[in-house]
């Protein structure tokens, strides 16, 4: 069985950082994307920095500049640097993984159960 773990949310003001941390465990045969999503009261779930094999990273445009998604392969752990924090980054924040759990399996979705991430301003 596979489990997605997040950590590292909390309050911070506005202009601050937040690093949270994402750690997949279990099954595992491999891994190709791993991602951070958001999503705030009231709006959509969005992505916000995905770090795909081959060491490919992509940003929403409302972070570029003040997030950095980082990974290691050999840990299976992927972490979101975020500075420069704004109220509207306000939100619960979710590390994404495409996982297969053997080599005769498909990737799979996996999702973390989220941590909050709140800017004062």
């Amino acid at each position: 069985q596979v489990q997605v773990v997040e950590s590292g949310g909390g309050l911070v003001q506005a202009w601050g950082s937040l690093r949270l941390s994402c750690a997949a465990s279990g099954s595992i045969f491999s891994i190709s994307a791993m991602d951070w999503y958001r999503q705030a009261p009231g709006k959509q779930r969005e992505m916000v920095a995905r770090s795909a094999p081959g060491r490919i990273t992509n940003y929403a445009d409302s972070v570029k500049g003040r997030f950095t998604i980082s990974r290691d392969n050999a840990k299976n752990t992927v972490s979101l640097q975020m500075n420069s924090l704004k109220p509207e980054d306000t939100a619960v924040y979710y590390c994404y993984a495409q996982i297969r759990a053997s080599y005769l399996a498909d990737y799979g979705a996996y999702w973390g159960q989220g941590t909050q991430v709140t800017v004062s301003s």
